[in-house]
């Protein structure tokens, strides 16, 4: 099984519609980093993110290697973004992230990447959301400041 490893953009999007519950039925054993878990409480703390239980998300502590490699990636990508990539490199997950810089990054570093998109996409291949609740979903990340490539699923498929 994949090791899926989420960053505070995908967290946020979730949040904003008040359903990280969803997140757990797709990708049960997800992880994130301390560092992802700080960003989301910044956003929280600053009233931009709406507080959600993502207890179940498991947090991992970065190896040293990890540490190391998160400061180089430091550089040009945020906190989050970096400690999920180091670990994404180190323990070969895959990495969810809307952040076009940290995505690009990560592609070129050889790693398999998605994100809130996936997800949704997931939801509704797995029949746990129709394509009409996954667009509602999408449309009140949009109107919360998600800026998808997409406005509709169905710009996915065929």
């Amino acid at each position: 099984m994949a090791l899926y490893i989420l960053d505070t953009t995908i967290l946020s999007n979730f949040s904003h519609i008040r359903r990280p519950d969803l997140v757990k039925k797709v990708l049960p054993g997800a992880v994130t980093t301390p560092q992802v878990m700080e960003e989301l409480q910044e956003g929280v703390e600053s009233g931009y993110v709406p507080k959600c239980d993502w207890g179940w998300l498991r947090l991992i502590e970065l190896t040293e290697e990890e540490k190391t490699l998160a400061i180089r990636i430091r550089r040009v990508l945020q906190a989050g973004e970096a400690s999920c990539i180091a670990v994404a490199l180190t323990r070969g997950g895959v990495f969810l992230s809307d952040d076009g810089d940290a995505r690009e990054y990560a592609r070129r570093h050889g790693i398999r990447v998605s994100g809130t998109l996936g997800i949704l996409r997931k939801l509704v291949e797995e029949s746990y959301l129709s394509l009409e609740q996954a667009d509602a979903y999408l449309a009140e990340m949009i109107a919360t400041g998600y800026r998808a490539p997409v406005r509709s699923l169905r710009e996915l498929t065929g």
